[in-house]
């Protein structure tokens, strides 16, 4: 199956018990890890580590032997800077490319399906990428 990649807010759902979205972000990243292999890079990495004061906490919570590590693609890089470019087009008013841009261009590049409670940004700016979303 085409492997997910997992947005950083579904793990960070779950590692905080967010009481809106932790029961989905678990089980659709049980249900995600079932049928295909689930894939981090170090942005995603970044983001979670920030609620941890030890990185020996934040290896506990993403093993590598569930979580595999994958460098962000060059050709995502330039994605990204055109979908920033699209955004800033648009009324955006943050300076540099975001995270979200990067982990939506990676998906992308490499067709993965994207883990993410936040479809609605990535599908603006990645038509193509296939979502795994609330409804």
């Amino acid at each position: 199956m085409t492997p997910v990649l997992v947005d950083a807010n579904v793990l960070i759902d779950i590692a905080t018990g967010d009481p809106e979205w932790a029961e989905w972000s678990a089980e659709s990243l049980m249900q995600a890890g079932r049928d295909a292999r689930l894939v981090i890079n170090p942005l995603i990495y970044a983001e979670v580590s920030v609620a941890h004061s030890r990185i020996e906490a934040l290896e506990a919570l993403l093993p590598e032997d569930v979580f595999h590590r994958e460098p962000l693609p060059w050709p995502a890089a330039f994605l990204s800077g055109k979908a920033f470019l699209a955004y800033r087009r648009r009324g955006g008013v943050r300076r540099s490319p975001l995270p979200d841009f990067y982990i939506g261009a990676h998906a992308a590049i490499r067709g993965y399906r994207l883990l993410t409670r936040d479809q609605g940004r990535y599908t603006t700016y990645f038509p193509s990428l296939d979502g795994i979303s609330p409804q």
